[in-house]
């Protein structure tokens, strides 16, 4: 299948490089350890598997037509992110031990289904999921409709989980040298900026 080796190509690298769901993802690795994050990272798939179907079947085409849902999505995703932002705020507050969130005004890992909601209002997602669509569907002419869109989102699906996997790794594995308050400090402020910029790199 011609199109097989740069869809695989093209969902490595959309799905392994920094985003609104990565950086979360590494947070999450931080505070809350690996298999705790495991729902959210699940939850990640299955809302972007959905929204590429839905993309695929041309609801994409429509969503960028409409600018004022455009601009809805994009605020939704502005103030989720900004209100992570707030919470990452209270935990370095707090001076939560790395791994006990929960300690910080309630804190848990995100859970499976607000993780796949958010990527409705995740910017990232819709760019990935329309370009993908527009892309690859027309590849997949060969196959029935609905045999080239199931193609498309298990490929998909299968690259985008292991790549967010690795960032929710990456934030577990840092948790063992983040024991000292200063450093502790020092990655809750940087993980802060990154979320703020990302709040706002939607309206760039």
């Amino acid at each position: 299948m011609d199109a097989l080796l740069p869809l695989i190509s093209f969902a490595f690298v959309s799905s392994i490089t920094p985003g609104p769901n990565n950086i979360m993802l590494t947070s999450s690795g931080i505070w809350f350890g690996f298999q705790r994050s495991v729902p959210h990272m699940l939850g990640i798939t299955f809302g972007f598997g959905v929204l590429l179907a839905l993309c695929a079947f041309g609801m994409g085409a429509v969503v960028i037509a409409l600018p004022q849902l455009v601009l809805l999505l994009k605020a939704a995703g502005s103030a989720y992110l900004l209100y992570l932002a707030w919470q990452l705020r209270a935990m370095r507050v707090a001076g939560t031990a790395a791994g006990t969130g929960e300690a910080a005004g309630g804190g848990r890992p995100m859970s499976f289904w607000a993780a796949a909601v958010f990527q409705f209002a995740n910017p990232k997602a819709w760019v990935m999921a329309v370009t993908g669509a527009s892309a690859f569907m027309p590849m997949l002419h060969n196959h029935p409709v609905w045999l080239a869109i199931l193609i498309y989102c298990l490929v998909f699906c299968g690259i985008n989980l292991p790549c967010v996997s690795v960032w929710a790794g990456a934030g577990a594995m840092l948790r063992r040298y983040l024991e000292r308050p200063l450093w502790r400090s020092v990655f809750a402020v940087t993980m802060i900026l990154l979320t703020v910029y990302s709040a706002l790199a939607i309206w760039l």
